[in-house]
């Protein structure tokens, strides 16, 4: 077995072993596994059954895993991403009024584009047409609405009924008290450089839920997930020919491939993979795996299934090679087993008729939106035709509870702005496209 696993991750040329690559597999997936229990929740908000979204989950992530060990031999573990599932549950299906059906078909065929990118290498010329105050700017805008949701889902901010604005909650409610505790708890670790701080908050949390009765605990840890309507195979192209179906499918194309493009930078620099020219060898391959991932994951029923930051956690103990995301991938598949434990740490607690908190995941969702607003800085905030269409971005996404929306205004803002300004030279013809494409949307949308 060992010369098998030498043949085909090449471990001594990586300066590893297997019991190396063992230790950053259980890294990884520590530091990741929080989304065993967000994803179901996200995924239930669209409509899918819980149990079925768990499964989507899992599967999916072991399946983009192993793929992008055997494809790159990479030590990047994949899984869905956040941002895209809350794309997928808020705006494609909550604001768009698309079926989560057909979300799932938009999933699916990004990872199409994304793959059919990868093959004939025309990632550069699409990464390179957007401005880098709209990437940074878009990733700073998805990380405060994953944070807005996680305050409402918490309780802390709760949304007025007769004003529909945000407000301070009860945070006298145990519930209320046990999301705060949570917040605190995970951010002291993070701080503290404790590897798995968000899903030992997660865990930490559950078991005060259960000492205070907020969540009951049946007695049962393992068994397999209940479905009661599968999500498996369940894409609808029935709305293929809707503009807001295909600009769905170019919103999450962009999303993923700059969310893995970043994700191989930084995970390939801190393992050495990066050559003395800057590129990543193997780059392709890595991003045909994160495409091939999106796409089998749209197949089982989930969203987006990218590669993830966090596997810079297991190359920080030393994982080198594809064997640590094969580790990964053995994990989420043994986690199918707990589904009584995921369901009672994310299933929510109803405090009211129709309205639910979710006081032990929310914390994560306020810790993950924090780490994704750090692009900021790379804002020219000197320049106003950079800064101004950002500002309106990184604002746009949350305060319209749509990340779609938030991206038009800031292709449109930024197009105008430059051309007025009399630098429409800095305009990319992709940029224009896409920025005809929104326009043309909010036309349908005004006419209809």
């Amino acid at each position: 077995m060992r010369n098998f696993l030498e043949k085909i991750f090449e471990l001594s040329k990586r300066n590893t072993s297997v019991k190396i690559e063992f230790i950053a597999g259980v890294t990884t997936f520590m530091t990741m596994s929080y989304i065993i229990f967000v994803q179901p929740v996200v995924l239930s908000h669209a409509g899918i059954d819980f149990g079925a979204g768990l499964i989507a989950t899992c599967v999916g992530s072991a399946i983009g895993s192993v793929i992008m060990a055997l494809l790159a031999n990479y030590p990047i573990a994949l899984a869905p991403g956040m941002g895209e599932n809350f794309f997928f549950a808020y705006t494609v299906v909550g604001s768009m009024g698309l079926s989560w059906q057909s979300a799932l078909a938009i999933v699916f065929l990004s990872g199409v584009l994304f793959s059919i990118l990868s093959v004939v290498k025309l990632r550069e010329a699409v990464i390179d047409a957007m401005p880098g105050c709209l990437k940074n700017s878009i990733a700073t805008g998805i990380g405060l609405f994953i944070t807005l949701i996680g305050l409402i889902q918490s309780g802390i901010i709760k949304i007025n009924p007769v004003s529909h604005l945000p407000q301070l909650g009860e945070i006298h409610r145990p519930e209320v008290l046990l999301s705060i505790f949570g917040l605190l708890l995970t951010s002291i670790l993070l701080a503290r450089g404790v590897r798995g701080s968000i899903l030992i908050g997660i865990l930490l949390s559950t078991m005060v839920a259960i000492i205070l009765g907020i969540v009951k605990f049946e007695g049962k840890i393992i068994s397999l997930p209940e479905v009661k309507e599968p999500a498996f195979l369940k894409l609808d192209f029935s709305n293929f020919f809707d503009i807001s179906f295909l600009v769905a499918v170019l919103v999450f194309l962009y999303m993923v491939l700059f969310d893995t493009v970043g994700t191989l930078i930084g995970v390939g620099q801190a393992a050495g993979l990066v050559g003395k020219d800057g590129k990543l060898p193997r780059a392709e391959r890595a991003l045909l795996s994160d495409a091939l991932g999106t796409t089998f994951g749209a197949l089982l029923g989930t969203s987006t299934v990218t590669a993830y930051i966090e596997s810079a956690s297991g190359v920080a103990v030393g994982g080198r090679t594809g064997l640590t995301s094969i580790f990964v991938a053995f994990f989420f598949l043994i986690s199918l087993l707990f589904f009584p434990l995921v369901k009672l740490i994310g299933g929510g607690v109803e405090i009211a008729p129709d309205y639910v908190l979710y006081p032990i995941t929310a914390p994560a969702l306020i810790i993950v939106g924090s780490m994704m607003v750090r692009p900021v800085v790379n804002i020219n905030w000197d320049d106003y035709t950079e800064a101004i269409p950002a500002f309106i971005t990184m604002l746009g996404i949350p305060l319209t509870y749509s990340i779609a929306d938030g991206i038009a205004l800031g292709f449109t803002s930024y197009a105008i702005v430059k051309l007025f300004s009399g630098r429409f030279r800095d305009i990319n013809w992709i940029i224009i496209l896409l920025t005809l494409i929104f326009l043309a949307r909010y036309i349908f949308i005004a006419l209809k």
